[in-house]
C-alpha cells in the first residue's frame, strides 16, 4: 500500500490543471477529427478526459461552455426552442445533366456578361444542413435549417459530435498568410474569431459503417431499424435527450461561413474552416470551367459507393463572392450555386405485372415487371420482390405505382407503394401452388418463407440445359458463359432460355460481374442471335440425342420447325442416321405440354433462318475437327463445311468421312487411326474448302 498522499489542489491550480487540460484535448480533437492524425492512443486520450471530469466534479464552479465534458447535456430538453437565421439558410436548385447544367450557366452568364467564372465543387453531403455560432470562439448555439428563415436550437445535441468543437482553434499568422491571404484580412480573422461572432453552415452526417453497426444492434434488440443515414442523422438531432444522440456517433463537415471574414473567393471559407478547427472535405475541387466539373461529377460517380458516407452529387458554386453578390438570390435559392445531382437512387414506376422466377435451386422468386425507370444511371424494368411475405408487408397489387430503388450494385426491389395513387383496378397476386414451370406442387421451407419446388427433374434447375443453349455449337453467344448463366438463374433474371431474350442493360449492369460497356457488349451479343439456322435452334432446345449431325439430318429432311413437330414416329425413324433412340426422343419431346409451351415462348424471341439444303463440293461428307486450328475457329470450320454441304459431328464412327487435326488434338485422332478416317491437316483442309 503507498504511503503517498493525495496532492489538494487549490482552486487558481485547478483552473490552470484544467485550462491546460481543455488545450490538449483540443488540440487532439483537432488532429483525430480534422487532420485524420493520432499523436497518442485512444486510451491516452480517454485517461485526459477523465481527469479533466475529476477536476471539473471537484470544483463545478470552473465548469464553461467550452469544456469538452460537456459534450452531453445532462437534462433532457421538453421542447426545441425556435432561432431566426440573420442570413437566411436557402435551398439549392436541381441539374440532372450536363444540358441542365449548362443552362444554368447560360443563365447567370447573362447577368455578369464578360465576366470569367471559376467554379468551386463540392461533395453535395446526404445529411441535415445545421447551423454552428460561435462568440469570441465559444459555441454558443447550433440551429437547424427549418424553413431557410427559422430553424430549432438543437445545441446540446451538436455538442454531442466530436467532430464540432466547442471552442474554435485561434490560426496563426504564418498558417494564413501560407493561404494566400492579406496582413487586412488575417488582423480580421483573428479579432473575430477571438472577440467578435463567426457563424459556420455545415452537414451533420452518419457514416455508412456507424448507420450498418447501429442497424445490427437494433436488429438484435428486435426494435425498428434506421431507414437510411439522412434519416438517421434527421432523427438522431431532433433526439430530447442528447445522450441518445451521443450513441448515433455522428460527424459533421462544413461547407460555408455566414460571417464576413474578409474571404474574396467561396473556396477560401473551406481553407478558413478548417484552420478554425473543422472538418472539411478534401476532394473538393476548384474547377476552371463547367467541363472540369462535369469531369468531377462523373468521377465521384463511379466511386460514390467507396466513399464512407453517402452522396448525392456535387454542388457547383462560382467561387468569386464579388461575383456572387452581382447574380443575388431568385426565390428561396442563389443564382450562383446550383446542384449537379446523380442519377436517383430511388424512382417511381409502375407494376404491369408479377412474374415468378424459379432457381436453381428450386425457390419460387416474385419478380415486378416494371414499366421501365431510370434509377442510379440505368434502365431497369424488373424488381425482385423477395418472396410472398415482402409483398404482403409491403400490400402490393399488380397496376401499383411504387417506389423502386437500388442500393449499390444490386438488382432494385420494392420500396414503397403509393396508395394514393390507385384507381381501384389494380389486382392482388397470390404466389402459385404449382411450380410454373414442370407443374409439380411446391412445398414451404423450415423458415416458412420460402416455397420450392422439389422436382429434381425440374428444368428450370438445370442449369446446364441453359449452358448448353448458349455454347458453341447451339446459338453461340457470345460472353454468356456457365458463370453468368449461374448469376442470372441466381439472381431470377432468367428461368429459361427464352427469357435470355428479354434482357436488358439495365438488369445487367446492376450484377456483380458486368459493368456498363460488358452489359452492353452480352445484349448486343444476344440480340445478334435472335436470327437462328435451324440446325443450330434445334442443338439449343436440348433434346436428348440430338447432337450437330443429326440436327442437320432432322433440318434437311423436315426443313422447318413446323414440320418438325408435327412429324410422326414413324417418319422420324425411317431418316437415316436417326435410330429408334432418337426418333423417341424428339417424338415425346414435342408433344411434351411444358415443352410446347416452352417452344412457342422462345420461337417469340428469335426468327428461324429458311433451311436451304446445301449441294456444295462437300455434299455427303461428314467432318470432325478436333484441336484448335490457327486459321479460325472450330465454329467458323463448321460453317464453311455447311455451306458447302458437308456435315459435322462430335461422335468419333465409321460413318465419318474427314478428322480436321488442329494443335493439340484429343482422344479423337487415336480413335479415327484405329477406325481408318482420313485425317486431313490443317493446311489440307483450307486447300479442300477454298
Amino acid at each position: 500500500m503507498s504511503d503517498k498522499k493525495e496532492v489538494q489542489l487549490t482552486k487558481e491550480q485547478a483552473k490552470e490543471r484544467i485550462e491546460k487540460l481543455k488545450k490538449v484535448i483540443n488540440r487532439h480533437r483537432y488532429l483525430y477529427h480534422v487532420l485524420d492524425k493520432s499523436e497518442i492512443s485512444d486510451a491516452a486520450f480517454d485517461t485526459l478526459k477523465n481527469e479533466l471530469e475529476e477536476l471539473e466534479f471537484k470544483f463545478p464552479v470552473l465548469i464553461t461552455n467550452d469544456s469538452p465534458t460537456q459534450r452531453v447535456g445532462g437534462k433532457a430538453l421538453v421542447k426545441f426552442e425556435k432561432v431566426s437565421h440573420k442570413v437566411p439558410m436557402l435551398s439549392l436548385s436541381d441539374a440532372f445533366s450536363e444540358e441542365e447544367l449548362k443552362e444554368w450557366e447560360t443563365r447567370i452568364q447573362k447577368l455578369i456578361p464578360g465576366e470569367k467564372m471559376n467554379f468551386f465543387a463540392e461533395l453535395k453531403l446526404d445529411g441535415l444542413a445545421v447551423s454552428l455560432e460561435y462568440k469570441k470562439g465559444v459555441f454558443v448555439r447550433g440551429s437547424t435549417r427549418g424553413d431557410g428563415k427559422t430553424g430549432e436550437d438543437v445545441t446540446q445535441n451538436l455538442k454531442t459530435i466530436g467532430s464540432i468543437p466547442l471552442k474554435l482553434r485561434a490560426p496563426e499568422g504564418k498558417e494564413l498568410r501560407d493561404l494566400g491571404f492579406s496582413r487586412a484580412q488575417i488582423k480580421k480573422i483573428i479579432e473575430t474569431a477571438e472577440k467578435g461572432t463567426i457563424e459556420l453552415r455545415g452537414e451533420a452526417i452518419m457514416t455508412k459503417k456507424v448507420f450498418e453497426e447501429l442497424n445490427k444492434i437494433l436488429k438484435n434488440e428486435n426494435k425498428p431499424l434506421l431507414a437510411n443515414p439522412r434519416n438517421a442523422v434527421a432523427g438522431s438531432i431532433r433526439q430530447l435527450d442528447s445522450k441518445i444522440t451521443a450513441s448515433r456517433r455522428l460527424d459533421f463537415y462544413v461547407y460555408g461561413l455566414a460571417t464576413d471574414l474578409g474571404q474574396n473567393m467561396h473556396h477560401e471559407e473551406h481553407d478558413l474552416a478548417k484552420f478554425l478547427g473543422f472538418k472539411t472535405i478534401g476532394k473538393n475541387k476548384l474547377c476552371r470551367d463547367l467541363k472540369t466539373v462535369m469531369e468531377f461529377h462523373h468521377s465521384l460517380a463511379r466511386e460514390r459507393e467507396k466513399l464512407p458516407f453517402e452522396i448525392d452529387g456535387v454542388v457547383v458554386v462560382v467561387d468569386k463572392i464579388e461575383l456572387q453578390k452581382k447574380l443575388g438570390v431568385v426565390g428561396k435559392g442563389p443564382r450562383w450555386m446550383t446542384a449537379y445531382k446523380f442519377s436517383p437512387k430511388e424512382a417511381t414506376t409502375i407494376i404491369e405485372d408479377i412474374r415468378v422466377q424459379v432457381g436453381r435451386t428450386g425457390v419460387l422468386t416474385p419478380v415486378a415487371i416494371l414499366k421501365p425507370a431510370e434509377i442510379g444511371g440505368v434502365v431497369v424494368s424488373r424488381a425482385t420482390l423477395h418472396n410472398e411475405d415482402e409483398i404482403k408487408r409491403l400490400g402490393i397489387k399488380i397496376g401499383d405505382t411504387v417506389i423502386v430503388g437500388r442500393a449499390g450494385d444490386v438488382i432494385p426491389d420494392v420500396r414503397k407503394v403509393i396508395i394514393g395513387l390507385r384507381t381501384g383496378k389494380e389486382k392482388f397476386f397470390h404466389m402459385p401452388q404449382y411450380c410454373p414451370i414442370c407443374g409439380k406442387k411446391v412445398v414451404r421451407d423450415e423458415s416458412g418463407v420460402l416455397l420450392r419446388c422439389v422436382n429434381k427433374y425440374c428444368p428450370s434447375r438445370l442449369a446446364r440445359g441453359l449452358h448448353y443453349f448458349a455454347s458453341n455449337s447451339a446459338f453461340d453467344i457470345e460472353g454468356l458463359g456457365p458463370q453468368s448463366i449461374n448469376l442470372l438463374l441466381d439472381e431470377g433474371l432468367i428461368q429459361d432460355s427464352a427469357d435470355i431474350f428479354e434482357l436488358k442493360e439495365g438488369d445487367l449492369i446492376l450484377l456483380e460481374r458486368f459493368g456498363k460497356k460488358s452489359a452492353k457488349n452480352l445484349i448486343n451479343a444476344i440480340q445478334f442471335r435472335r436470327v437462328i439456322s435451324l440446325p443450330r435452334f434445334l442443338i439449343g432446345l436440348g433434346i436428348l440425342h440430338i447432337g450437330e449431325r443429326t440436327a442437320q439430318d432432322l433440318s434437311e429432311q423436315f426443313g422447318s420447325i413446323d414440320n418438325l413437330r408435327r412429324a410422326s414416329f414413324d417418319n422420324l425413324e425411317k431418316i437415316d442416321n436417326i435410330g429408334p433412340k432418337a426418333a423417341k426422343s424428339v417424338y415425346e419431346w414435342f408433344r411434351d405440354e411444358n415443352n410446347k409451351k416452352f417452344l412457342n415462348k422462345l420461337l417469340k424471341q428469335v426468327k428461324i433462318k429458311k433451311y436451304r439444303p446445301q449441294t456444295g463440293k462437300l455434299h455427303g461428307k461428314l467432318f470432325i475437327i478436333t484441336g484448335s486450328l490457327f486459321s479460325m475457329s472450330r465454329e467458323e470450320a463448321k460453317l464453311k463445311i455447311q455451306n458447302l454441304g458437308g456435315k459435322t459431328s462430335e461422335s468419333i464412327s465409321k460413318e465419318v468421312d474427314y478428322l480436321v487435326v488442329g494443335e493439340e488434338p484429343g482422344s479423337k485422332l487415336a480413335k479415327a487411326q484405329k477406325l481408318g478416317i482420313k485425317i486431313l491437316e490443317e493446311k489440307e483442309f483450307l486447300e479442300m474448302i477454298l
